[in-house]
């Protein structure tokens, strides 16, 4: 509603200036075509009385000056009439193209407004739900009479583990928060396989809780990045594999260069992700329906955006590929060093 009102202010502006225009070009048009006639019939009227004496005409100077009164008269009508007329065209037109233009000019601020009201409201669902476990737990225990040391911890514990929830949503929307308003990163020349290698050793203790192997085919690599920008997107897409790959299973990982392009790859043998939710899976906030697993994924969505917004400041390019019970792999494509 808020964006249709400013659709049609918008719209009234653009046409306002467009009939100012117009009107200004139709008086100047008007007055200097009137000048012309008027110049041009009194040449005219220089010639009729220059010519033999009237007994040679049918009709009398004074008819054929009449006449040509009346032409000039009605040429002037007809002008005046056809420029209304297509200022009328062009009110008409200017209108419905106006609406377009301003309907085009507002999109993006619409969208953006759009999608921060979503992110509101996701982010606040969000935190609304460990704080209401929280909230509920101490009530409960609260109202509990016998609630001994035993009962006390438990409740501590629990409360601990929604606060390390919360902390991981905070840290993530920090993280994308910097990704979103930094407009460059410091960049230097980075050797994938260093980072690769990196970021294994920080998902080293997860992949191993679930028996998870990594085979490596690492090349040496070089791109002009930010090290520890690469190092957290790498992360992201291993601990991604890691969580919604099946024990003792596998993860493959790559780097490599093709075309004039550094190349990064994770593939996983996991529960892979459906086709009719591969274009949302870099949205913020956005969960693929896992209900193949019989494993609780834990995660607030936020991971794959702030790949893909790592991606964007490097001038990359993220690409996935899955089938359902088939796994996943997901591309990094970067320029590579000169």
């Amino acid at each position: 509603m808020i964006f249709r009102s400013a659709y049609l202010k918008l719209t009234a502006i653009y046409v306002l200036i467009v009939m100012v225009i117009s009107i200004t070009f139709s008086v100047v048009l008007y007055r200097i075509s009137s000048s012309e006639l008027n110049r041009g019939l009194g040449r005219q009227g220089e010639v009729l009385r220059n010519l033999p004496p009237p007994e040679f005409f049918p009709q009398s100077r004074v008819a054929i000056e009449n006449t040509r009164i009346a032409q000039l008269e009605e040429s002037n009508n007809h002008l005046r009439t056809n420029l209304i007329y297509f200022n009328i065209l062009i009110f008409f037109v200017s209108g419905t193209l106006s609406y377009f233009l301003a309907r085009r000019t507002l999109k993006p601020i619409e969208e953006m407004v759009d999608i921060q009201n979503r992110f509101t409201a996701d982010a606040s669902h969000e935190l609304r739900t460990p704080l209401t476990a929280m909230k509920t737990e101490i009530e409960v225990s609260l109202r509990d009479k016998k609630l001994n040391i035993s009962d006390a911890k438990k409740l501590l514990g629990s409360n601990l583990e929604e606060i390390g929830k919360l902390e991981t949503l905070s840290n993530e929307l920090l993280t994308l928060a910097k990704y979103q308003d930094i407009e460059s990163l410091p960049f230097e020349k980075v050797n994938l396989k260093a980072v690769v290698e990196e970021s294994l050793g920080k998902v080293e203790a997860l992949a191993r809780n679930k028996g998870i192997k990594f085979d490596s085919a690492l090349s040496k690599v070089e791109t002009k990045a930010n090290k520890q920008s690469l190092v957290e997107l790498v992360t992201i897409l291993l601990e991604n594999a890691i969580k919604y790959s099946p024990k003792n299973s596998k993860i493959a990982i790559a780097t490599e260069t093709r075309d004039k392009h550094a190349y990064i790859g994770v593939q996983d043998w996991g529960i892979g992700i459906k086709e009719a939710d591969l274009p949302f899976i870099f949205n913020r906030f956005y969960r693929a329906d896992i209900s193949r697993s019989k494993e609780v994924m834990e995660g607030y969505g936020l991971g794959l955006s702030i790949a893909k917004k790592i991606v964007e400041k490097h001038h990359g390019k993220i690409e996935v590929e899955s089938k359902p019970d088939q796994g996943s792999t997901f591309t990094v494509v970067l320029p590579i060093a000169s």
